[in-house]
């Protein structure tokens, strides 16, 4: 499968459709509405592949839910799991958490990227770990900063959302 990641942006009504809503059919229903009136503009980030190695970069090495340090733990695959099926992952970080997030990634550039990709062990990681590998995990930090800046900026929720 793909395993391509996108991060959404949403408004206070999508937000709170998605948190009521009570089954994974639902859930579903509800990211494919999001997903098809999200598509432009600066609501959403999408990360391709480089989201293993950035979330991996931005907890403690390992693609896991809920490791490494908030918040910076929260900005790919943290925050409340509204659905993990081995077809899909939705988690959802609130207006408050994306701020945080925001805070904290505003500070990461190159050279920590780098750092963290060279010190920490990926355990099962499908990457090379080679300069290419770093290089393409390096060109998507930027837009996902910007993404979280304007998300925060906005009031906005976030939902990070991967096919597997």
């Amino acid at each position: 499968m793909a395993c391509r990641a996108v991060i959404f942006a949403l408004d206070t009504k999508d937000a709170e459709r998605l948190l009521a809503a009570e089954d994974d059919g639902e859930v579903m229903a509800l990211i494919e509405e999001i997903e098809e009136e999200s598509w432009t503009g600066d609501h959403y980030v999408a990360l391709d592949k480089s989201w293993d190695a950035l979330h991996r970069c931005l907890t403690d090495g390992d693609l896991a839910f809920g490791n490494g340090d908030y918040p910076l733990s929260h900005a790919i695959l943290g925050g409340r799991l509204l659905h993990d099926e081995d077809d899909y992952i939705v988690s959802y970080v609130d207006p408050d958490q994306v701020r945080e997030i925001a805070a904290a990634l505003a500070t990461l550039d190159e050279p920590w990227l780098r750092e963290r990709f060279s010190t920490l062990t990926f355990d099962d990681y499908q990457g090379t770990g080679d300069e290419d590998d770093i290089t393409y995990t390096l060109a998507f930090l930027p837009d996902l900063k910007d993404f979280y800046r304007t998300a925060a900026a906005n009031g906005r929720a976030a939902i990070f959302t991967v096919d597997q």
